[in-house]
């Protein structure tokens, strides 16, 4: 999907690399590239982000389940050896989300009768569990919502309740859905829901070409010309896209 999105706007694809071919990370048509947009799987794409940064070919990323070593890849960045864009979720309404998320996280400080929980629905082949996204979405809450302190993932079969200062996060992998994240503010007289459920994988691939463009300086872009450097998130793409700043950060 991805590709064809790239050929819907006028790039050209020039390599495409799986775990067939990895030698293609040494040649002169990788090393041509623009950017390289990585979705793998956890234990290769911390190798696959060093590769694209040994052929000096910035990255886009969306694979979750490897953020353990991202203060490492961070560092490099930090120290002109590489340039990465990542995120847990490359879809702009995932991304709206989440701005509302931090958002209402701020509100509810004012209100501590209201407790957080958090579901989210994956498909069967989705090997993390919470998503990328469930844990970025845990991580605002931690900052944002006073007297929650951190995050986990009760037992399918738990009877007692998450103790206080703790988020619950409850994953279920089912069919081909292609992700829902609910976050739940529950009180004893009433209930407020924010959810976000998304309809194809189409968004995710869109958001992931637009973040490669935006990293390159692509003609699709309004930032012509102007390669980056470092490391770098969806919100601070958002934020030059819609040229607000604050929301999306």
């Amino acid at each position: 999907m991805i590709e064809e999105i790239l050929r819907e706007r006028g790039h050209e694809v020039t390599v495409i690399i799986d775990e067939n071919n990895t030698s293609e990370f040494s040649s002169r048509a990788f090393a041509a590239c623009d950017v390289a947009i990585e979705f793998t799987r956890p234990d290769a794409a911390v190798d696959n982000i060093l590769r694209c940064f040994a052929a000096k070919v910035p990255v886009v990323s969306g694979t979750t389940g490897w953020q353990s070593s991202l203060p490492e890849v961070k560092a490099l960045c930090d120290k002109g050896e590489g340039t990465l864009l990542w995120a847990s979720n490359f879809s702009i309404g995932v991304n709206i989300f989440m701005a509302l998320n931090r958002y209402l996280a701020d509100m509810m400080g004012n209100f501590p009768q209201y407790r957080p929980e958090m579901t989210e629905v994956h498909h069967v082949h989705k090997l993390d569990h919470p998503s990328g996204t469930a844990i970025t979405l845990a991580e605002q809450l931690i900052a944002h919502a006073d007297g929650i302190n951190s995050w986990e993932e009760p037992a399918p079969d738990a009877q007692l309740p998450t103790p206080g200062g703790v988020l619950p996060i409850h994953s279920r992998r089912e069919g081909e859905v292609p992700g829902i994240h609910s976050i739940t503010w529950d009180s004893d007289v009433d209930t407020i829901t924010i959810t976000h459920s998304a309809k194809t994988r189409r968004g995710f691939a869109m958001g992931a070409v637009l973040a490669a463009e935006w990293l390159v300086g692509s003609k699709n872009t309004h930032n012509k010309g102007a390669h980056h450097h470092g490391f770098y998130t969806m919100a601070q793409m958002l934020s030059d896209y819609t040229r607000t700043h604050g929301i999306f950060v």
